[in-house]
């Protein structure tokens, strides 16, 4: 697009797209301050016209000339945004998987530094044990998937530790945070909040861009989901390392002990499968497949058609 700021004849340019790469029959867009400033498009002769006398007759055409190519749009989110999101989705699914197998071998939870099939467990999931040591009432006992769901659970943790850190550092030092989910201060207000609260309640829709930024309960959620439940998934993952523990016995003291840790790794482990579902949820009310390829490709079905 190419945009004239000052002409000193009574034609002024107010938007070419692509000046010199497109076909002369393209549709030009000329204000004519005779008119009014009425926009008008004249016909393929005048465009070709105009279009000789406008680039032979260089005092119509401004000193400073902007280029910009109206063909790309920005994208809806970052590469860096949209590789991480599905490096983390991937290894949640993984670790979602591996963590249900790994507590079928016990589904007994307890409170403090020990616990065993001879302590009062905290409380019980009523499934059968993978091992038949573990009481449980069941009659039978389900096969031992223990081995695998470790080795992969393990991996995968580690894989979200680099991939969270390296999110978080880009973010802060791009303003990512600041910029698409800190929320402004006038958000913040009651009245403000129970807004959002009551449209979410009536599924009230945003439309048009409003749709593709998010609301004040949305930013917060992003916030505590970020820099709150993720690191304590870590940390209390980390407490039921041995290896770890021996190196920085502090993370496993400072909540109370190994069982502690595993008891509060199950919750937050609730908690973000819980986001997960009302993010499912929320994508798919607002537009799945938009929503999908933008976290792809960066771009939506509107972003290509307007460009």
């Amino acid at each position: 697009m190419w945009v004239g700021h000052s002409c000193p004849t009574n034609v002024r340019i107010c938007r070419i797209q692509a000046l010199r790469r497109t076909p002369i029959s393209a549709r030009w867009t000329v204000c004519l301050p005779a008119l009014g400033g009425q926009s008008v498009r004249p016909t393929r002769s005048g465009c070709s016209a105009w279009y000789h006398a406008a680039v032979s007759d260089s005092a119509c055409l401004p000193n400073a000339v902007s280029v910009v190519n109206a063909t790309t749009t920005a994208p809806r989110h970052a590469a860096l945004v949209r590789v991480t999101h599905w490096i983390t989705t991937l290894c949640f699914f993984a670790l979602l998987v591996s963590g249900m197998e790994i507590v079928v071998s016990h589904p007994r939870f307890y409170w403090g530094e020990t616990g065993n099939v001879l302590t009062t467990p905290l409380f019980k999931i009523p499934i059968p044990s993978s091992r038949s040591l573990v009481p449980t009432g069941y009659g039978y006992v389900m096969p031992d998937q223990n081995g695998w769901s470790r080795a992969l659970h393990f991996q995968s943790a580690w894989i979200v530790v680099f991939t969270g850190l390296l999110y978080v550092i880009w973010g802060l030092v791009t303003g990512h945070f600041r910029r698409g989910l800190v929320p402004a201060k006038n958000d913040l207000s009651r009245r403000g909040i129970w807004t959002v609260i009551a449209n979410h309640l009536r599924f009230k829709r945003p439309s048009g861009e409003q749709a593709w930024s998010y609301n004040v309960l949305q930013r917060l959620t992003y916030l505590f989901v970020i820099f709150i439940l993720f690191p304590l998934v870590i940390w209390t993952g980390l407490a039921m390392s041995p290896a770890f523990v021996s190196a920085f016995p502090a993370t496993v003291t400072l909540l109370g002990g190994r069982q502690t840790a595993r008891t509060l790794h199950f919750f937050i482990t609730l908690a973000l499968t819980f986001f997960l579902l009302v993010h499912v949820v929320l994508v798919s009310l607002a537009g799945f497949r938009s929503r999908v390829r933008a976290m792809i490709t960066g771009h939506t079905d509107t972003d290509r058609e307007g460009a």
